[in-house]
């Protein structure tokens, strides 16, 4: 977790929003989220609750999903403390509907908060997911190996 301002639950991107005081509405777009969520090495895209939900996984463990018709959140998974910390700190940041209270946050994509932001949360559940859940552990990792030596997109 980053640390800012003496708070570690202060995400980076939302630390620069609040540090200059400009708030703009978020400009992710669906299309932006597919692509970002692609991006992370060994990403799968499936529609596995329906039609319009998208949902991404790695090595068959899903971190993120949102609904591509009405893109107004996404879901992420998130450490428990850190979950409630951050639904305490953004009134853009709830428990998300149909997931585990404890585990999911829902981030709306049409509040104040930066695309970074709705990045840095899709990245930290990758890796959460990805440290937790993915099995074999031989198959942990290498991606955790490649993760280490490319790093994730920004």
């Amino acid at each position: 977790m980053a640390s800012n301002s003496g708070r570690p639950w202060k995400c980076a991107a939302a630390t620069e929003l609040c540090r200059t005081g400009t708030k703009k509405r978020s400009i992710m777009d669906v299309l932006t989220f597919r692509d970002y969520c692609l991006s992370l090495p060994m990403a799968e895209e499936s529609t596995p609750f329906d039609e319009t939900t998208l949902v991404y996984k790695v090595g068959g463990k899903m971190f993120a999903c949102a609904d591509m018709a009405e893109f107004e959140w996404v879901a992420v998974k998130c450490d428990p403390a850190e979950a409630v910390l951050l639904r305490e700190q953004y009134d853009e940041v709830s428990a998300a509907w149909h997931f585990n209270k404890r585990h999911w946050n829902a981030v709306r994509t049409t509040g104040d908060l930066p695309d970074g932001f709705i990045r840095e949360q899709i990245r930290n559940s990758y890796l959460l997911v990805l440290r937790c859940s993915v099995t074999p552990k031989a198959l942990r990792e290498e991606i955790l190996a490649y993760v280490g030596e490319h790093g994730l997109p920004e």
